[in-house]
């Protein structure tokens, strides 16, 4: 059973999708405003986040922007609003995944399914990978550069922790959307994308000319075993 805390100021709406996910085995605290929502996702921790974007006070992105320094748990966008630009700035803020209200009850349970699972099934061989000034404790879910903390979303952990589990070697775009997104790459997803940008500005590394997270073309992305000793220019 999972922990849910459900961001959603239609209240027929969301006390039918609570008591669905609490007929699948899952415990759900509904929440109506955004400025409410943040208070109690930061005390409560959940295992999972349900985040409307559009809430009657702040909108559920300004929430998503101001929990993620805190809390790691998924968290999933349930709108209305269907365009790129949205689902873009939504994955860029820390969200995990984003569902198109009104939704199929079956489908949003199978999204919660997946990203419940991904976090539970990215267990590690180690629980500390280190190459150079890059530390990876995965007990914590800590990065270290150069011994500062860096703050990352729990995507951007979990796509970082498997390539530096992997580094020195090439892991394909289809292998990173299964392990790390617990979906197929359907050659048009850019969520990927925009998390590997987002690494590399954190982390240091050389926008136009990347040398810590590399692009293979026409393959997927590797982590480097060298380049993290030293500020890149």
């Amino acid at each position: 059973m999972a922990s849910i805390v459900l961001v959603e100021d239609d209240e027929r709406l969301a006390r039918l999708t609570a008591e669905f996910l609490g007929e699948h085995g899952h415990s759900v605290e509904i929440v109506t405003s955004g400025k409410a929502a943040i208070g109690q996702i930061l005390r409560q921790t959940p295992d999972l986040v349900i985040l409307d974007v559009m809430l009657p006070d702040i909108d559920g992105f300004a929430v998503c922007k101001h929990i993620r320094p805190s809390y790691r748990g998924p968290v999933l966008f349930l709108t209305a609003k269907d365009n790129n630009f949205d689902q873009v700035k939504g994955f860029e803020l820390g969200g995990d995944d984003y569902v198109v209200k009104p939704a199929e009850p079956y489908v949003l349970l199978a999204r919660i399914g997946a990203l419940l699972r991904r976090t539970q099934t990215l267990e590690p061989q180690v629980n500390v990978v280190q190459l150079g000034q890059l530390k990876l404790v995965h007990q914590a879910r800590q990065v270290y550069l150069q011994e500062q903390n860096i703050e990352l979303t729990t995507q951007e952990y979990d796509l970082l922790w498997l390539l530096a589990n992997n580094a020195g070697h090439v892991l394909k775009r289809d292998d990173i959307y299964q392990r790390v997104l617990n979906r197929e790459y359907d050659g048009l997803d850019r969520s990927i994308d925009i998390r590997v940008c987002k690494l590399r500005k954190k982390l240091g590394d050389n926008i136009s000319n990347p040398q810590r997270l590399l692009t293979v073309w026409g393959k997927g992305y590797m982590c480097s075993t060298t380049a993290w000793d030293e500020a890149i220019l």
